[in-house]
């Protein structure tokens, strides 16, 4: 790697207040707010809006959709297959 041309790459915790939810991990990304870590170390904090822990994918809580429906609409509209 080139020196002097990548941004810093450093620890950052990343909040989502509406699942209550933090990690610590590495990035690129910056913030002037900080926050005081379970290991006692202070590390700037970026708050998001979606997580794991808030997202409808990782949480369970998705809409099931009708696949049988679209199954069925499929046929109807272009005849089941092996019918001729």
């Amino acid at each position: 790697m080139q020196p002097g041309i990548h941004p810093a790459y450093g620890p950052v915790v990343f909040r989502d207040r509406a699942a209550d939810f933090a990690f610590l991990t590495r990035s690129t990304a910056t913030s002037e707010k900080t926050v005081e870590w379970e290991d006692g170390n202070t590390y700037p904090v970026i708050d998001v809006e979606i997580s794991s822990a808030s997202h409808p994918f990782y949480t369970g809580t998705a809409r099931v959709l009708d696949t049988a429906g679209r199954v069925e609409r499929f046929e109807r509209r272009y005849g089941a297959r092996g019918t001729r």
